[in-house]
């Protein structure tokens, strides 16, 4: 064991520059932890065990500052094995609850990692903030644009650290892209285009069931409506479903749509459009479209974000990316890379071509380290994907899905936070329900 420790522990050492670590075992993540002093540590807790409340917290290991104290979930299952998992791997002395607000009631907890389904973020965050924490959130931050905002109020009105995990932000071959972008050298960019072809099988109907043993569905729920419990609505796939979550659009989207926001230094689109629907497997188990395409409005240029789930082949020859269009080039950039393809006048190159330049680093690892930081230093100003940024993408990616729910075009009259339909101001607010109450900020 010493030896295959070692060996490991020098391999990590040798491609952890190259974003291989990830691909550790969690015993050896742990073993490779370097002892802090206790005053240095920052106790953090886990809502949500599964998928990638785990993966998030396999990146916050590697961080000798944190000293995960706590894991929360509503599912027995769940919870034991994950406190089975991290105390085989060498994490000692988990508290375990069920009931997230019970957690947030621990004065010697620093910072909360929340990985709930997205119906959830609102009032974990908030709560969280309440009871004094540091939050990080996953994306898309909210399930509504009503709870987007209403998350950027409570984070300003705490002083604390949130960073929403949009990790893409804090990875190398995105940060390049964004520079490339906006040195000018494309030209004047006309027009953007983001995309997202899953290539996925249909969600077969399956009949209500009781509850699972040791699942606190009511807790589940939150402050979605009651209704009888559905496997196809609960894990994984409870986000093809408007009680909990956006559909691919938010899923997917908000991590692309934030890249291209990013890269254009805007905000809110003036008008959003939509087409679209259950194409491809019209009769599967989901809410949300198979396929849309959605046009924003920016007024200087136009975005278009597309997503089909039973097809792989994307734009470009790649299943996702973000591209942005210039009268000189076209930079593309996916999660593998970025490349400029040049236009040509005639046989002549408007500008000269970059070849693929690959991703060369771990962006949730970064993303994790940079959070720590920031609540460190105190310098908000660092962070990779303060609320700002992730609360404006949940908001553009949940205009698209207002536009396509509606079937209007809509416009959007930022001052006010409203749309110019009344349909679509209907979508803006969620209904709580189960007696837990919209966030007062």
């Amino acid at each position: 064991m010493k030896t295959r420790r070692t060996f490991i522990k020098n391999t990590a050492t040798a491609l952890g520059g190259l974003g291989l670590m990830e691909f550790l075992p969690l015993e050896a993540i742990v073993s490779m932890r370097k002892a802090v002093a206790p005053s240095d540590k920052i106790n953090v807790g886990l809502i949500g065990v599964k998928n990638q409340g785990f993966n998030n917290i396999r990146a916050f290991l590697k961080i000798n500052d944190v000293n995960l104290t706590a894991i929360c979930d509503v599912d027995d299952a769940q919870l034991a094995k994950r406190k089975d998992d991290l105390t085989k791997a060498g994490v000692p002395n988990l508290t375990v609850y069920k009931d997230y607000r019970k957690m947030l009631d621990n004065k010697d907890l620093d910072a909360v990692l929340v990985a709930t389904p997205d119906h959830w973020h609102c009032l974990q965050l908030t709560d969280s903030l309440s009871a004094g924490k540091h939050v990080y959130v996953e994306k898309p931050v909210a399930n509504s644009i009503g709870e987007a905002k209403a998350m950027i109020r409570a984070t300003e009105a705490s002083g604390k650290v949130v960073q929403v995990n949009q990790w893409q932000r804090s990875q190398k071959h995105f940060k390049d892209a964004i520079a490339f972008v906006k040195s000018g050298q494309l030209g004047p960019i006309i027009n953007t285009k983001t995309w997202m072809y899953r290539g996925t099988q249909p969600l077969p109907v399956v009949a209500n069931s009781p509850v699972p043993t040791g699942v606190d569905y009511n807790m589940w729920l939150g402050p979605a409506q009651m209704r009888d419990f559905n496997a196809n609505r609960f894990h994984y796939e409870f986000r093809w479903f408007w009680d909990y979550a956006g559909g691919l659009m938010c899923d997917w989207g908000v991590h692309l749509l934030d890249i291209m926001l990013w890269g254009m230094g805007v905000n809110e689109p003036l008008s959003v459009s939509a087409v679209g629907g259950k194409r491809l497997f019209p009769t599967d188990a989901r809410e949300t479209p198979d396929y849309i395409h959605v046009t924003y409005d920016f007024g200087t240029f136009t975005n278009t974000w597309e997503h089909y789930m039973g097809t792989g082949a994307g734009q470009y020859g790649k299943g996702h990316g973000i591209a942005f269009i210039g009268t000189k080039g076209t930079l593309v950039v996916t999660r593998n890379g970025w490349e400029v393809i040049p236009e040509k006048d005639g046989e002549k190159f408007r500008m000269e071509g970059v070849a693929l330049q690959n991703r060369v680093d771990n962006g949730l690892e970064l993303h994790a380290q940079n959070f720590v930081d920031v609540m460190k230093s105190g310098k908000l100003a660092d962070l990779a994907c303060p609320i700002h940024a992730g609360a404006t993408v949940a908001v553009n990616a949940h205009m698209g899905n207002v536009a396509y729910r509606t079937g209007e075009k809509i416009y959007w009259d930022a001052a006010k936070a409203k749309f110019n339909s009344k349909k679509a101001n209907a979508l803006i607010l969620p209904t709580y329900h189960n007696g837990f109450d919209f966030p007062k900020v």
